[in-house]
């Protein structure tokens, strides 16, 4: 895991549930640092930093267009 870096940061556990689809979706690794204790304690969220999505550093260019996309809401009905 010391190779993934951080691509984005959300400050909800709810941010990120269709984000999580849609990586899922496309066979990408991924994982969400701080997210258990987010949603266990939500106020800690902004003193540890946030809800840091992790990716491999070949997957960038695929959940950088995803973010792009879920950002403009083309995906969503």
């Amino acid at each position: 895991m010391e190779e993934f870096k951080t691509i984005a940061v959300f400050n909800y556990t709810h941010e990120i549930v269709i984000l999580k689809h849609r990586l899922d979706q496309e066979k990408i690794q991924y994982f969400f640092e701080n997210e258990t204790m987010s949603s266990i304690a939500p106020f800690y969220s902004n003193a540890l930093g946030g809800i840091k999505l992790k990716i491999h550093p070949n997957d960038f260019e695929i959940v950088q267009i995803i973010l792009n996309e879920l950002n403009t809401n083309l995906n969503i009905v």
